[in-house]
Parts: C-alpha cells; structure tokens; sequence
C-alpha cells in the first residue's frame, strides 16, 4: 500500500510540474513585452530583473527603477492593462498617427506618452517613455509621498476593510479639501461668469440668466474638484483594483459634468443670442434661435456619448466608420430630408423674406409664420395654413410684397361718353384733393396720379394711380374703402353717370320722341361750390390730426 502511494504522489507531482508554464523573458511582439514587463512585478512572481530586461541601454539598476516607476504610475493611475487587446504581430504599426511606426501605446488618450516600440529587432519601452518616466513619476506622485510613509508610525498601517488607517484618514482630509474648493470655486466661477455676461449683454441685472450662470457654475466648480482628485488621490496608493475603479467614476462623471456645462453653455449663448435677435427688426434671426440650440444640443450629447464609450473600452473609431456607412446609406434613402436642410441653410443665409412678410411663392400667397428645420409655414389671406418645403422655396421665384415700401393701387374710374369735358375736368380735380386730403395716402408731388386715361369700349377711362403708407393688407382694404366713398359722392354732387358696359342706338328721326341724352349742369359756380363741399365732407369724415399728419 505505501509503495503504491508513492507512486500515486509521485504521478500528481510530475503530472502537476508538466502542467506549470514556465515564463521566460520574451521581447518579441507588444504583447510579450508589455507581459514580460507585468508578469515579472506580480507579488507571486516578482522578479524586478527580469522585468528590467524591457529596457534597452541602460543599466540593471536604472532599468530597473524604471520599469517599477511605470508600473507604479499606471496602477496609481487606476491603468488596467487588457492584455486580450495587445496584437501580437512582431511587424506591428501604429497607423492612428500621421505616420506609420513600429510602436504601440498602451493608453493613447490618458498616458500617451508611455509605449513600447521595436528596436534591433525586439520590443523594448520607447526611449521617450525611459526619459520622461522620471517627470510623469512626480506628476503622478508628489514630492512628498516617499516621505509621508517614512512619517507614518507602524500604526498607521493596522487595516480597517482592507484599508490602512493612514489611507482612510488621508481620503477623509482629501474629500473635505474637496468640499471646501467647491464651494469657493462655485462663488468665484458665479462672479466671473456674471462679468463675462454684463461685459457682453451691457446689462447689469438679469435674474433669469442669473439662475442660468448659477446653474453653469455648479458644475464647473465640480470639474474642478473633480480635477483635484483626480491629482491626489494618486498619493494615497490605493491598489490598482480600488484605482481602476475610481478613476473610471472620476472620468465617467467628469465626462458628464462636461456634458452638462456645455449644455449650461450652450443655453446661455442661445439666451444672450435671443436678446440680440430681439433687438434686431429682422424676425427671422428668431426662429433661428431653436433651430441652432437643437443643433448645438444634439452635438454636445453625441460627442458626449462616444467620450463615454471610449471610457468603456469602445473602439470609436470603427464606430465611427460604422456610422459613417450607415450614414451615407440613410443620407441616400432620405435625400429629400437633407435637401431640405441645405434649403433652410440657403433661406437663413440669402434671407429672402423676414417673419410676418407677405409674400408670393408660386400658387401660395400669404404671411410668412415660421421658417422650421425642414420647411416653412405660410398663411393664406383666409387663414389656411401652407407649409412649403424649404428645398422647394430655396428654388422657386418668391415676390415678397412685406419689403415694398408703399402698398400701389390702381383702378380705373368708367365715366359715361357723353359727360361734358367741364365735369370730366372737374371730377378729376376733386379727386386729386381727396387724396391729398386722405391721411393714408401720399400726397408729394409726381407720387399719385389721376389722369384722363383714354377711350374705352363703352366708358371714359380716368386713371387712379396711389400709393398707400401703411403695408398692412387690411388697412389697405380699410383706406381703399375711404377712398371710394369719397370719389362716389363727389361724382353724385357733380351728377357724373359710372358708365357700364352697354349698347346705344340712335334713331335721329321719330315722330314725338324725345333724346335720351342727359341733361348735364355745367356750371361753373355750382361745380367749383361741389368740389368745395365735397372737400369740406371728406375733411369732417377724417381727424383733422391725420390730415396734417399726411400733409
């Protein structure tokens, strides 16, 4: 029995020898470099010599003060090194730069400067990495962290859940620290933040933006203490697995406290930028204010998202292909979508027409309400709502009637063939007073025209031409109407007929019949006394203030 125990202990001894690999220095890719380099530090395999073989050119004991230091930074870093995403490709190059080498970064955005690279034909760590690994070293840990543990008494090192007390002591000092800094840097931040905003609105108080800088400058004050973790807590030389973790919240939240002052940020731009526009007697700029805080918005967020991602280990760069693919695919099947855009860029652009402008846009006539994203809403003179893609009113011809200086008018008043030449005359200078008198009318010389016009079918043409002050389609129609009435009852005191189309047969010989001629009055006197009255009329029908006003 103990014979064939031996035998049995000495099979599990042999089988368990075979079993063990055994780790040898190996430089011959990234990934057996970096391994070598880790492997050989381990608490259960340290073997710092070893480790010093990824230096070249120095000596064994520089080498080795170097690669504990690189060690020593990543881990305070919280830097844990995914050794799956290594290549191992002897003739690997780092092709994200501008040019090509055998190199490759451990951390390209935190720890840039640490990498290794093929030299004589084996990996070592760059010659850049041994000569600022001294200077990145003190960046990571201060002057004072070697002495602190020659300070700190035996027991200072007694554990409490894994953690030596002058490490719980040392966080405790370090998250008061952190408080105090936040509430000074959130007044300094709030005071400098209202300086910017009086030296650029010219306003000294504003309580609505006032509660926007507060809101901005809490965050910023937490970025900033963020920061100062971020730079001391390093000293306390927590193991590398407390670090990982820590500094992944630290730059997770720091990521999102950014996120959330750009927003900040972005609404205090957009607030100021609304103020201006409100100032300005362009309307259009105004609609241009959510349109530029939604894009600025959306693009806050989804460079936020990819900063999160990469904290997450996420390749963001074939993300990146990846959306770019999928986003020429979407632009392609939604080409409309996107010529609309551009057509909202040109409208912002060219401003062809401003809001509250009435405007003739092929078959749509009406007031412009709002110019959107993808398209622009009109309204019809009957209230009927039209919304234009803006693709299509970027092309078509657009008369823009809300830029004219004068509203024109122009008619033509139908006078029967057989009024005297006297009343004719007569007709069309009392017509001429009324729109001198008429408030809404101008009244410079060569700026209206009324005017014995021409012969027509069945009528005497007299031709109107005014231009009325105000833009407004219904004051128009309201001094349209003044207009008429008055040139109505001065042509029934003169007794001149409006004629309408008609047929007159003549028949110069019949027996007791009568000519159907009308009997004018061409009196001198009695026109000049209707001219006059109807003038004094058309006085009393309007304030004399607007008179005056007008003349």
């Amino acid at each position: 029995m103990k014979i064939k125990g031996f035998i049995l202990l000495f099979f599990f001894i042999t089988l368990y020898s075979n079993a063990q690999e055994t780790v040898e220095v190996d430089l011959s890719n990234p990934h057996a470099t970096i391994y070598t380099h880790f492997y050989f530090l381990q608490n259960d395999s340290y073997e710092p010599k070893k480790a010093a073989a990824t230096i070249l050119g120095l000596s064994e004991k520089k080498a080795i003060e170097k690669v504990l230091k690189i060690k020593k930074v990543l881990d305070g870093k919280g830097l844990s090194i995914d050794f799956n995403k290594i290549p191992t490709n002897p003739n690997y190059k780092d092709s994200i730069g501008y040019t090509t080498f055998n190199k490759y970064i451990l951390f390209p955005e935190r720890m840039p400067n640490i990498y290794v690279e093929k030299t004589e034909g084996s990996w070592y760590f760059s010659a850049e990495t041994v000569a600022r690994i001294d200077q990145i070293y003190k960046d990571v840990f201060p002057w004072y962290v070697d002495q602190l543990q020659e300070v700190i008494p035996v027991s200072g090192h007694k554990k409490i859940l894994g953690i030596e007390l002058w490490q719980a002591i040392g966080l405790l000092l370090l998250l008061v620290a952190v408080l105090v800094i936040f509430l000074l840097i959130k007044k300094i931040a709030f005071f400098i933040l209202r300086k910017i905003q009086h030296q650029i609105t010219h306003r000294t108080s504003d309580l609505e933006l006032d509660k926007v800088l507060k809101k901005l400058a809490h965050p910023i004050s937490l970025l900033i203490s963020l920061s100062f973790i971020n730079k001391f807590f390093p000293s306390l030389q927590f193991p590398l697995a407390i670090n990982t973790w820590v500094f992944l919240g630290l730059n997770i939240a720091g990521t999102v406290f950014w996120i959330y002052v750009m927003l900040k940020l972005v609404k205090v731009v957009m607030r100021i930028y609304a103020e201006f526009t409100e100032r300005t007697d362009n309307r259009l700029d105004d609609q241009l204010v959510p349109i530029l805080n939604n894009f600025l918005k959306g693009l806050v967020l989804v460079f936020g998202l990819f900063k999160v991602l990469r904290l997450f280990g996420v390749d963001t760069t074939t993300l990146l292909a990846g959306a770019t693919i999928g986003g020429l695919a979407f632009a392609l099947a939604s080409q409309d979508t996107v010529k609309n855009l551009i057509g909202t860029i040109m409208i912002f652009l060219d401003k062809p027409f401003h809001i509250d402008d009435w405007i003739e846009a092929g078959e749509v006539v009406g007031t412009v309400e709002q110019v959107g994203f993808r398209s622009t809403i009109v309204r019809a003179a009957d209230t009927s709502i039209y919304q234009i893609p803006n693709s299509k009113l970027s092309e078509i011809v657009i008369n823009n009637k809300g830029l004219r200086l004068y509203r024109r008018y122009q008619t033509n008043l139908g006078v029967r063939y057989d009024t005297p030449p006297e009343l004719i005359q007569a007709f069309v200078t009392g017509v001429r007073e009324i729109i001198i008198l008429h408030p809404d009318t101008r009244s410079e010389p060569d700026s209206y025209n009324v005017e014995f016009a021409g012969f027509g079918d069945s009528a005497l043409l007299i031709l109107v031409n005014v231009y009325f002050k105000s833009l407004a389609w219904g004051n128009e129609q309201s001094s349209k109407h003044r207009l008429h009435m008055a040139i109505i009852k001065l042509a029934k005191g003169l007794g001149v007929e409006f004629a309408f189309p008609s047929t007159t047969v003549t028949i110069e010989q019949f027996p007791e019949k009568k000519s159907l001629d009308l009997k004018y009055n061409t009196n001198q006197e009695r026109i000049d006394a209707v001219i006059l009255k109807s003038v004094e009329d058309f006085k009393a029908e309007n304030p004399v203030e607007d008179i005056i006003e007008n003349l």
